[in-house]
């Protein structure tokens, strides 16, 4: 047993697909313990099951054509023209307009590339410093991971349900309880940003450019109206809300606006579905593993085993928030969610720690892994995008990595910051 461990460790590390280590792993469990193959499709037909599943590809559609769309300019220019006036003004519209878009792509990698051509030229033309537009754009691609309807969300509150070890767990409930965590992340960064730039010149609010900017996105400013308003209302479920809100992209972008052109959809519909194929493919092989892990006892020996070392809560947490830092920096957030979550849900849920707490801290370490040195994914695509040495990317994320640092210690040791809103 531990020498097939090791061999799919190995292939693992020479690139092998990770669906189908995870496939291995659980076939090979399963014919052991002389269990019927079959359970891994009945998993896939259980998640199939599920109405919230729904909403991952629709929100993800929905995400992909307002990256592919002017969207992102008219963002920009919208919060430039509310926000351009105050000290570090460009540097608010930055982190709000990444928080923003990454919130419904779900993907911060998208948000440095749609929105990085458009605010690290403005930012350093407008006399910001190089590192510091360099460290914004990269941290600030994560940002939005926080808040609804960011797909690691509801995927984590699927993962959660399908374990049934966690009944309070809800999509509605985490998008609630990111709200608070979200908006410190944003509010310190915002904080940092005006006290750097303090001396520069103020940009005098413009009437007319607020009235022109609004004009110009006013088909866009109903979706985060439409989407919350609906789903906190209770007017919409979640998976009718990510059906409103593809509808309502797709006809404003490609009929009404005509930014997306009828012969290029077939393609933006294949990248999104690509990806919601890979997180599908690896959740439900994922979910079968687990289950067999689980009928192993494989959660309460390391549950045992971690308590026997660690004996207090606050110790876990900062062990935890220590491999989810490093987990974050090698895989990507929906890898993370379906490989780890079944595993630490019922290790914290012995430590006292609320189900939806945790997910806020899994969420918020990822996000900031997505920049932790040295192998960070995020720090490697804006080297790639804005043709500057990892090294630099390193020394420009520094202060923005500290205080999200410390943001993240307030999330870790106080609950109720996650759990107001419940």
């Amino acid at each position: 047993m531990i020498l097939t461990g090791l061999l799919l460790l190995l292939l693992a590390l020479l690139g092998a697909p990770l669906f189908g280590i995870i496939a291995a792993s659980a076939l090979l469990g399963f014919y052991r313990s002389d269990i019927d193959l079959s359970v891994v499709a009945i998993e896939f037909y259980r998640i199939a099951e599920m109405p919230v599943l729904l909403a991952i590809p629709l929100f993800t559609f929905a995400g992909y054509l307002l990256s592919e769309s002017g969207a992102p300019r008219r963002l920009v220019r919208l919060t430039q023209a509310l926000l351009g006036w105050m000290p570090g003004g460009l540097a608010l519209v930055s982190l709000v307009a990444c928080a923003l878009f990454t919130a419904f792509t779900g993907a911060s990698g998208v948000t440095i590339v749609a929105l990085g051509a458009l605010l690290y030229p403005a930012l350093t033309q407008s006399g910001y410093r190089d590192n510091f537009s360099l460290g914004l754009v990269t941290t600030s691609g994560s940002l939005g991971l926080l808040f609804a309807p960011a797909l690691p969300l509801i995927l984590y509150a699927v993962i959660a349900q399908q374990l049934g070890i966690a009944h309070n767990i809800t999509v509605d409930a985490m998008f609630l309880a990111g709200i608070l965590p979200g908006l410190l992340m944003l509010s310190l960064l915002a904080a940092w940003s005006i006290f750097s730039n303090r001396s520069l010149p103020l940009t005098p609010f413009s009437a007319s450019e607020a009235l022109a900017a609004v004009k110009d996105a006013i088909w866009e400013l109903p979706l985060p109206i439409v989407v919350l308003g609906g789903i906190y209302s209770g007017f919409f479920a979640i998976s009718e809300a990510a059906a409103v809100t593809a509808c309502y992209v797709l006809l404003v972008e490609v009929l009404i606006l005509r930014e997306i052109p009828l012969g290029k959809l077939p393609v933006v519909m294949r990248e999104s579905m690509v990806l919601v194929g890979g997180i599908l493919l690896i959740l439900g092989l994922s979910l079968a593993s687990t289950n067999y892990l689980i009928d192993a006892g494989v959660p309460s020996l390391l549950f045992e085993t971690i308590r026997e070392l660690v004996s207090d809560k606050l110790t876990f947490l900062i062990l935890l928030n220590i491999f989810l830092l490093i987990l974050g920096t090698m895989l990507d957030i929906f890898s993370a969610l379906v490989l780890m979550v079944p595993l630490l849900l019922p290790i914290a849920i012995g430590y006292g720690i609320d189900p939806v707490h945790l997910g806020i801290i899994f969420l918020a370490n990822m996000q900031i892994g997505y920049f932790t040195p040295p192998v960070g994914m995020n720090l490697f695509i804006a080297s790639y995008r804005f043709n500057k040495p990892v090294l630099q990317l390193y020394l420009a994320t520094l202060p923005w990595f500290l205080i999200l640092l410390a943001a993240l210690l307030v999330i870790t040791y106080w609950p109720w910051l996650s759990l107001a809103l419940l």
